[in-house]
């Protein structure tokens, strides 16, 4: 029989169709470089005095005004920006708003010595925000194809001890690198501050730590491998490594560090026995997990399948006098969900909300998940919409989970009205899965609704999914079934048209081909 291809039965989805720097700064004119902090000369000297004398002592609009009068209309130097800068450096903020009124009003062309001179004045007030910031703009001064983050740590380190400034400044620049997602350039600062026996906090160790184990590859071992580095961890019972400098024996890591290397081993499929040399760091520094350190373990035990050496850590926890939170009972309810065992769930969840703490959306999403996996569409359902009666949003895998349950307990209404409600709750931020159209569109066809399964197709395709084959064998299914072989034989041959060229084999060996007139249109091989 000739295949006679008309108009389409089904619908297929629409077909779609130099960062502003500032000019680079001059060449130092000296070697010393650090006249930004000295005494000028003349002229100079009586300038910088009088600019911070206004400034200080008058409180109106108009003193910048008067400033404006003073400079001229040349402006200032950048060198003669950075004196004023550090003769306000006991009112920062003030000394802040002179150095961008100075930018904004075109009369200063700050360079790196100027900017490092505001940026330490600002570290050593800790006012950390404008500081980070103003390191930012300052990375970005540097010049197309210059170094920004190495130049402004050297200039940094210059002007440091001329600037009475805080070890608080290298730190801040580390967190503008990470920021900036120049990890590398974060962790060479870092090596450079330690070969000058400067040592970054341990909450900015961490965060270089934690970038470093999301890299690509084997990125927990390499934060593995910084955290030695950092915290000279070489060797020796003391935590520090043979031959490291004094100062790092001082620098002891803390339980969020052996967090976060845990954390980085736990993503990384096939690391997990890695846990234990962490726990071995952690003995030896006598440094005491939390809440959250038994969380990942819990969690990478509970993916393993072994739900009852997670539970034998939740009891020492418990006999360590560590209060569990939200975090540590999601883990292991979703431990037993992912094994079947509701009823220990329901425990867990009841213990929860009993002992004050409040469930999250994960734990709804983790509860519902392991009561469709065991066949329990009833209590997923109301616990479904306890959930949403608390203003949270499920995961859309949840709702994907859910919708299939209830079709596949006949129940295609309720994984409508499921689809209607999430998709009018969060329109912006809920997007229904190809699958989530396939089940219900197999649900209506089941059911023998198949005009309800026709107009699914359509929404279906106008969120960009094709129909696929199993749409199309639901309808020639549903078609055959009501009776209507003709229907059912124009989709077939539209199917094999559009999913099985000849020559290009079949995916589904179950569907044959047959005359309008054959009896039934499915047959099994």
């Amino acid at each position: 029989m000739a295949i006679r291809v008309g108009r389409p039965l089904l619908l297929s989805p629409p077909t779609s169709p130099a960062l502003l720097r500032l000019p680079p700064p001059p060449p130092p004119s000296s070697p010393a470089e650090l006249s930004v902090v000295g005494g000028g000369e003349g002229e100079d000297d009586t300038l910088v005095a009088d600019v911070v004398s206004v400034l200080r002592q008058q409180r109106s609009r108009s003193r910048w005004g008067f400033l404006k009068s003073l400079c001229g209309p040349e402006g200032f130097t950048a060198e003669q920006a950075a004196r004023i800068t550090l003769g306000l450096r006991n009112n920062p903020r003030l000394a802040l708003r002179f150095f961008h009124w100075s930018e904004e009003a075109s009369l200063c062309r700050h360079d790196l010595p100027s900017y490092a001179a505001m940026v330490h004045v600002l570290a050593r007030a800790r006012l950390r925000p404008a500081a980070q910031s103003l390191i930012r703009s300052a990375i970005l001064h540097v010049s197309d194809g210059g170094d920004g983050p190495m130049a402004v740590f050297a200039a940094l380190a210059r002007t440091y001890r001329a600037c009475d400034s805080a070890p608080l400044v290298f730190d801040l620049l580390i967190r503008a690198c990470l920021q900036a997602r120049r990890v590398d350039r974060a962790v060479e600062i870092a090596r450079m501050l330690r070969i000058r026996e400067i040592s970054p906090a341990v909450g900015t160790c961490n965060e270089l730590i934690r970038a470093v184990s999301k890299g690509k590859g084997a990125g927990a071992v390499a934060g593995f491998h910084l955290y030695e580095e950092l915290f000279g961890t070489g060797g020796g019972d003391d935590g520090a490594g043979a031959g490291a400098p004094r100062w790092m024996s001082r620098m002891r890591p803390n339980v969020q560090t052996f967090n976060a290397l845990l954390l980085s081993f736990h993503r990384e499929d096939g690391r997990w026995e890695d846990a234990e040399k962490i726990r071995t760091e952690m003995d030896r520094f006598a440094c005491r997990p939390n809440c959250f350190t038994y969380s990942i373990l819990m969690a990478g035990l509970c993916e393993e399948g072994m739900v009852r050496q997670a539970e034998a850590l939740w009891d020492q926890m418990a006999a360590e006098g560590i209060k569990p939170d939200a975090t540590a009972y999601n883990t292991l309810i979703g431990g037993f969900c992912g094994v079947g065992e509701m009823g220990r769930a329901e425990e867990l969840f009841r213990e929860m909300v009993m002992g004050g703490i409040e469930p999250t959306g994960t734990g709804y999403d983790r509860m519902i998940g392991g009561y469709c996996s065991t066949g329990d569409v009833d209590n997923a359902l109301l616990l479904f919409d306890e959930m949403l009666g608390k203003d949270f949003r499920p995961e859309a895998s949840t709702v994907g989970e859910l919708i299939g349950e209830l079709c596949r307990k006949s129940k295609v209404e309720e994984g409508l009205r499921v689809l209607r409600g999430e998709m009018r709750r969060g329109a912006c931020v809920f997007f229904p899965t190809r699958q989530v159209f396939v089940y219900l569109i197999e649900g209506f066809c089941r059911r023998g609704q198949m005009e309800e399964g026709l107009k699914l197709q359509g929404e279906m395709a106008g969120e960009g999914f094709e129909p696929g084959p199993e749409v199309y064998s639901a309808l020639i299914q549903g078609y055959s079934e009501r009776g209507d072989v003709e229907m059912a034989a124009r989709l077939k041959d539209e199917m094999m048209v559009n999913y099985y060229p000849p020559g290009g084999g079949s995916a589904l060996t179950g569907i044959t081909r047959h005359t309008p007139g054959e009896a039934g249109l499915l047959s099994e091989e």
